[in-house]
């Protein structure tokens, strides 16, 4: 909320108007750390698309507040026209947009009041299973090499849930991730290696790194 800065037919010099945040930086952060959970990891990361507001990862003002008080925050993108790795695009928006047709908003501030209380109505199931299907295209991702020729997964969440079998999570066969770590290997991949082992916490790319994945997870070199 700013103040208005000059005189308009509906409101006068002064008057607190809604703008939007036109740079995402420290702001978001503070609110973050304060509704963390204790027990939680500190290691977080925040996916966004290549939209102008956004920020890159290496920014000092964003890096020195996210890696304060114990965090580590992280700024990762959405790859190029995947909108299916992207928790809103790939479900929260829809869910959200029949809830919100419920209201008629005239300005700005009915439509933020509207999406507000149409996150706040939205069932916890349902952005959980938005979060089910989230892993699924990851993992349908994997089989097709990072291409997105494949179809979203449906896994029937409904009836698994009747009958108290909805996984937390889902599992990544091994011999999908030993075909993707060779198929790096083979094609020299050697950003999205470094991106794998850094994660890993092996450091950056090497020899010694990449011995320790052969090693490991029986991946033959080429």
């Amino acid at each position: 909320m700013v103040p208005a800065k000059r005189n308009g037919k509906n409101r006068e010099a002064g008057t607190l108007e809604l703008k939007p945040i036109q740079s995402i930086r420290k702001p978001m952060v503070p609110t973050i750390k304060r509704k963390w959970p204790e027990f939680a990891s500190k290691v977080i990361f925040i996916q966004q698309d290549n939209a102008r507001p956004h920020i890159k990862d290496d920014d000092p003002d964003f890096r020195q507040v996210a890696s304060s008080d114990g965090f580590d925050i992280r700024i990762v993108h959405q790859p190029p026209n995947s909108p299916d790795t992207n928790i809103n695009d790939l479900g929260w928006f829809r869910a959200i947009q029949s809830l919100q047709t419920e209201s008629v908003c005239n300005n700005v501030e009915d439509l933020v009041a509207a999406v507000e209380k149409s996150f706040e109505d939205l069932s916890p199931t349902t952005l959980n299973n938005v979060f089910l299907s989230l892993q699924g295209c990851m993992v349908e991702i994997l089989k097709v090499k990072g291409h997105n020729a494949y179809k979203v997964p449906h896994m029937k969440k409904g009836t698994l849930i009747r009958q108290n079998q909805l996984p937390i999570n889902l599992e990544v066969p091994n011999e999908l991730v030993k075909e993707c770590l060779q198929y790096l290997i083979d094609n020299r991949c050697e950003e999205g290696m470094d991106h794998l082992m850094n994660d890993l916490g092996i450091g950056s790319i090497s020899l010694d790194g990449i011995e320790y994945l052969m090693t490991n997870l029986g991946i033959q070199e080429p």
